[in-house]
């Protein structure tokens, strides 16, 4: 049984990941942000809570994530501040998070012996597409604070490999979305305001295109690239080589929620001019042909799961519908 360590598994994926992980046989270390209240975050709902150690901390601290990173034989790297919009009024924290976070653990962890180190990127390091679909190969474009950090984070992270040789992979997934998600994205802000009875859902610019994927199908890809020795030392996407634009996404969850709601402009969620990231659509291939991995969910599918989730009262009343999150 390899024991392994995810960061940020009190989060969205890192939650997710934890429940994969554990029904795959592993041995699991799931790090929550320490804070006084003793709250776990999403690790409070998961059904295997009393199979997994669960420690609290931060990584900003290097101490800590050499105590942590002690005797496991894998890393997820997950802990990270994700949100676009609290980036352009807290860059620091970025900086602190995103980017000495991940040296301490990469250090920490080359230092303890972990034999697989796989570190999360986003495709928010690209930027508006310059060609389609993206591929590993496609320029960075720092389009907002938060990009910035992580094509920073992805590349002390890859400095490890090739300063050290220490077997490190970047995971790039796309847009992923499903049960748990933040209210700060998307289809979870169309989801919760439907389901609370809406009838005029609050978005900003619905033109950009994403590749949206199901959690469960990145958790397989996060897996997928763990235990392929072909991807070490390489940037690999997850994604699902389908693009949809936002609008196009609030019409099929109309569709699905059966729901006449109306979108209406909320000027407050338009990202600044040369921030927003107009077109994302990823090209899979490298992690075909790397690990065999191939998405399982479609757009519609995995929709529809993330709508039972959401609409379920005891989930919906975790979320603020009326209310902007960044």
């Amino acid at each position: 049984m390899k024991k392994v360590l995810i960061t940020g598994a009190d989060g969205f994926i890192g939650s997710h990941l934890t429940e994969k992980l554990v029904a795959e046989g592993y041995s699991v270390r799931a790090l929550a942000l320490y804070n006084s209240f003793n709250d776990w975050g999403w690790l409070e709902t998961v059904s295997c809570l009393d199979k997994i150690e669960v420690v609290t901390g931060d990584v900003r601290d290097p101490f800590f994530c050499k105590e942590i990173t002690r005797d496991i034989d894998i890393v997820f790297h997950l802990a990270a501040l994700i949100a676009i919009p609290y980036s352009y009024v807290a860059p620091g924290s970025y900086v602190d998070t995103n980017i000495n976070g991940t040296v301490n653990m990469c250090k920490a962890a080359m230092e303890n012996g972990v034999k697989r180190f796989i570190h999360t990127s986003t495709s928010e390091t690209y930027g508006t597409a310059l060609y389609v679909p993206i591929d590993e190969k496609h320029p960075m474009q720092p389009q907002s604070p938060y990009s910035a950090s992580k094509i920073a984070a992805d590349a002390m992270a890859m400095s490890f490999f090739n300063s050290f040789e220490f077997p490190l992979t970047i995971a790039r997934p796309f847009n992923t979305y499903g049960p748990r998600q933040s209210a700060r994205a998307v289809i979870p802000t169309i989801i919760t305001q439907i389901a609370s009875g809406m009838k005029q859902i609050k978005l900003g610019d619905v033109s950009p295109t994403r590749d949206f994927n199901y959690v469960e199908d990145t958790c397989r890809g996060f897996l997928a690239l763990a235990t392929s020795d072909e991807t070490i030392g390489k940037t690999v996407n997850i994604g699902s080589n389908y693009e949809i634009s936002v609008g196009d996404t609030l019409n099929l969850i109309k569709e699905i929620m059966q729901s006449d709601v109306e979108f209406v402009l909320d000027e407050q969620r338009i990202r600044p001019k040369n921030s927003e990231v107009h077109r994302l659509w990823c090209d899979n291939t490298l992690i075909k042909t790397l690990t065999g991995f191939e998405p399982q969910y479609t757009i519609k599918e995995g929709l529809t799961k993330t709508i039972e989730w959401f609409t379920n009262s005891e989930n919906l009343k975790k979320y603020k519908a009326g209310i902007y999150n960044v």
